[in-house]
C-alpha cells in the first residue's frame, strides 16, 4: 500500500484554486508550489497574490510553503496535486493541453509510490483515460502498482470571503480503495467542513461538472424569462422578488455567465455525452442562451438609445466592469467582452473601465484598452455590467453625473439600482 499521505506535496498551478490549497497544506507540512509563470512565482515569494484570494498575512502563515518554476525541484515530492486550468477552445471543445503537459512533467520526475491527485474540472473518465496514460508514458511506471491517482474536485468560489477552502466540504476519491482512504485523510487534515469520499474517480469527476451545469441551467432559465418578461412589459427583478416569498423557490438571477467554471464546465459534460452517442438537449440549450446574453444586453441598449433620439454612431457608451464576476480581477471568458464588441459594431466610441482588472492582461487577451468613465468625460449610455462593491455604492447623482444629453440610457445588468430613482432623473433604464 502506497504512503500517499507521506512525503512532500507539490502543488502544480498557483491560481485561484492552487494557491489557497498550497497555503492550507503549507501551514502543516512541507509544500512546494509550482507555476510555469516565473513572474507569478516571484510575486508570491514577495507575499503578493494578484488574484486577491490570499492576504499577505495568510500567505506568510504557511511557514512550510516554498515556490518554484523549475520542474526539476519537484523530484523530491511524493504527492502531486494538479490544479491547472481546463479551458475550452473556439469550438467549445475541451482543451486538455495544460492537464496533459502537467501530467507529462510530473511523470518525468515522480518516483515509485507517488500519488497524483487532480483537482482540475474534467469530464467523467478524463483522469483515467487521459492523465494516467500521460503519467505512465513519461515515467515508465505502472498505474496502481508503481504510482496511484486521486481526484478531488475544486470548489473555490473566487472573491467569496465567506466560503473559503477549509469551510467547503471536499469530495475525494482514489484509484484503489486504499488510496481513496489516504486521499480522503489527506484533505481531512485541512478541511474543517469535512470530506465526502466518492465511490470512484469518475463519480467525483461527474459531481463537479454537474454542480456548475446545474447553476448554468438555472441562470439560463432566468435569462430566458427576462427576455420574455421584457416583451410582456414587466420587470424581472420585481417578479423574482414576489416569487421568492415561496419557501422552496430557488433564488437564481439573470446575468452574464462567464468565467472559467460555469461558462465552461457544461461543455466538458456535453463533449463526453457526444462521444458516447448522445446529444444533450437541455444542457446545450442553456449554454446557447447564456452565451448570447452579452449581445442581447448590447442590442437592447442600442435600441433604447435610438428610441431616445441618440445618434449611436456618433455617441459615447461607457461599460463599467469587465471581469467575469464582482469583486474579482479574473477576466477569463468574460461575457462583458461580447457586450463591448457588439456595441462597438454600431460605430459608437466604447469606454471600458474596471477597478480590479489588469489593464495589460485585458489589452493582450481582448484588445480592449481600459479607461475611465467619469463626469469629466460623460457618456450617452452607461452599461453597468459587473456588481463590484465600488459600483454598488454609487448614488443616483453619481450615475447621473457620468451621463450627458437629455435622454441618456443606463443598462443595469445586475439590477443594482433603484430603476424608479434613475427614471426620475430622466434616465431610461434597461435591466435583465
Amino acid at each position: 500500500m502506497p504512503n500517499s499521505v507521506e512525503g512532500d506535496i507539490a502543488l502544480i498551478g498557483l491560481g485561484y484554486v492552487g494557491l489557497p490549497l498550497a497555503v492550507e497544506f503549507g501551514k502543516k507540512r512541507r509544500v512546494l508550489g509550482f507555476d510555469i509563470n516565473a513572474a507569478r512565482v516571484e510575486e508570491l515569494r514577495n507575499g503578493i497574490d494578484r488574484t486577491l484570494e490570499v492576504e499577505r498575512e495568510e500567505l506568510a502563515s504557511a511557514r512550510h510553503l516554498t515556490f518554484t518554476n523549475d520542474a526539476a525541484d519537484l523530484a523530491n515530492c511524493q504527492v502531486f496535486i494538479v490544479t491547472v486550468p481546463t479551458p475550452i477552445d473556439d469550438a467549445n471543445r475541451p482543451d486538455l493541453t495544460p492537464l496533459v503537459k502537467a501530467s507529462e512533467m510530473i511523470g518525468a520526475v515522480m518516483r515509485r509510490g507517488a500519488t497524483v491527485i487532480y483537482e482540475s474540472t474534467v469530464y467523467p473518465g478524463a483522469t483515467e483515460e487521459v492523465c494516467v496514460p500521460a503519467l505512465a508514458r513519461a515515467s515508465g511506471l505502472v498505474f496502481n502498482r508503481d504510482f496511484f491517482c486521486g481526484y478531488s474536485p475544486e470548489r473555490i468560489n473566487p472573491a467569496d470571503k465567506q466560503h473559503k477552502l477549509p469551510t467547503i466540504v471536499k469530495v475525494t476519491s482514489g484509484s484503489t480503495p486504499e488510496v481513496a482512504d489516504q486521499v480522503d485523510a489527506l484533505y481531512a487534515s485541512i478541511i474543517t467542513a469535512g470530506t465526502h469520499k466518492a465511490s470512484s474517480i469518475k463519480v467525483a469527476e461527474a459531481s463537479k461538472v454537474i454542480e456548475n451545469t446545474q447553476r448554468d441551467l438555472n441562470i439560463a432559465l432566468m435569462n430566458e424569462l427576462s427576455v420574455v418578461f421584457a416583451r410582456v412589459g414587466i420587470d424581472t427583478a420585481e417578479v423574482l422578488k414576489a416569487s421568492c416569498t415561496k419557501w422552496n423557490f430557488l433564488n437564481f438571477r439573470p446575468g452574464l455567465v462567464g468565467g472559467h467554471c460555469i461558462g465552461v464546465d457544461p461543455y466538458y459534460l456535453t463533449h463526453k455525452a457526444e462521444q458516447l452517442g448522445y446529444i444533450p438537449q437541455v444542457v446545450l440549450a442553456g449554454r446557447r442562451i447564456n452565451d448570447n446574453m452579452g449581445r442581447y444586453v448590447a442590442r437592447n441598449t442600442v435600441k433604447l438609445m435610438l428610441k431616445n433620439g441618440i445618434d449611436v454612431p456618433r455617441s459615447r457608451i461607457g461599460v463599467m466592469g469587465i471581469t467575469f464576476k464582482e469583486n474579482c480581477p479574473d477576466t477569463r471568458n468574460s461575457k462583458v467582452v461580447d457586450l463591448a464588441r457588439e456595441l462597438a459594431e454600431h460605430g459608437a466610441e466604447i469606454v471600458v473601465e474596471d477597478p480590479l482588472a489588469d489593464p495589460d492582461e485585458v489589452s493582450h487577451e481582448y484588445g480592449i484598452k481600459l479607461s475611465k468613465v467619469s463626469s469629466e468625460h460623460p457618456v450617452d449610455a452607461l452599461v453597468i455590467a459587473v456588481g463590484h462593491d465600488s459600483y454598488r455604492s454609487l448614488t443616483t447623482d453619481e450615475i447621473k453625473s457620468r451621463l450627458r444629453g437629455s435622454a441618456p440610457v443606463v443598462a443595469d445588468v445586475k439590477s443594482l439600482f433603484d430603476r424608479h430613482a434613475l427614471a426620475a432623473r430622466g434616465i431610461t433604464v434597461f435591466r435583465l
